[in-house]
């Protein structure tokens, strides 16, 4: 599906309806089959160790999916998470930024599900997979 909102209209809808995330996050690629996300690092990304935590990377991976729905269905702010799972796999970077690869597999009428591989900058091997399903309201 073709995207139906560009990475600027993506940008300006995050800033409208979800200020919270202030500057965590950037929308770095619009790809064939979903977007690529950074998660911009700071402290309050990091666990004991200097290492990014498992909530800051679940974050990653929740709105790297959310934003590949919206780039393809268009400004629905009520999409939702309904599962994820995240498998954890090596020890990212010491306090690097992290990107979130994700890839949408099936986007329903009623239901999207995609992959979401996280890598940490400056690491070839992701740190983390996800798999994640999104409810999609009713128009």
């Amino acid at each position: 599906m073709e995207p139906q909102m560009d990475i600027p209209a993506l940008q300006n809808f995050v800033a409208r309806e979800f200020p919270q995330l202030g500057d965590d996050f950037t929308i770095e690629a619009l790809t064939d089959a979903g977007v690529r996300v950074r998660l911009n690092v700071g402290e309050r990304h990091l666990r004991p160790g200097g290492t990014v935590s498992g909530p800051a990377m679940f974050a990653l991976a929740d709105v790297g999916m959310y934003l590949a729905i919206l780039a393809r269905l268009g400004p629905v702010a009520l999409a939702v998470t309904t599962n994820c799972a995240i498998d954890f796999m090596r020890k990212p970077a010491a306090e690097a930024d992290m990107i979130c690869d994700t890839k949408l597999l099936k986007l329903g009428r009623v239901l999207a599900v995609g992959d979401a591989l996280l890598y940490s900058v400056g690491q070839d091997a992701p740190v983390a997979r996800a798999s994640l399903t999104y409810s999609i309201p009713p128009k």
